[in-house]
């Protein structure tokens, strides 16, 4: 997957099965395009996701883990990662 860059936004473009039109844009704010870039195609723990955080912002701990907790689950909702 690629990120595009449309009208300001940061956006991923999925495709549903074939068939079946099932498409969906997924917007990124910063800190999501941030952890997509640091770990597109590798394999990560929500550990991980909370330390790149933590060095690309000044927020505290919790802040982080809840923001990467919930970017790992919006990007596993919609299939860019997996367990």
């Amino acid at each position: 997957m690629k990120v595009r860059q449309v009208c300001g936004e940061n956006i991923v473009i999925t495709q549903g099965d074939q068939g079946v039109d099932m498409t969906k844009v997924i917007a990124l704010n910063e800190s999501a395009l941030h952890l997509y870039h640091t770990f597109a195609d590798k394999e990560f723990a929500l550990d991980d996701a909370v330390a790149a955080l933590l060095e690309a912002y000044d927020v505290d701990e919790a802040t982080a883990r809840r923001d990467a907790a919930a970017w790992v689950a919006e990007m596993q909702q919609h299939g860019l990662i997996v367990d």
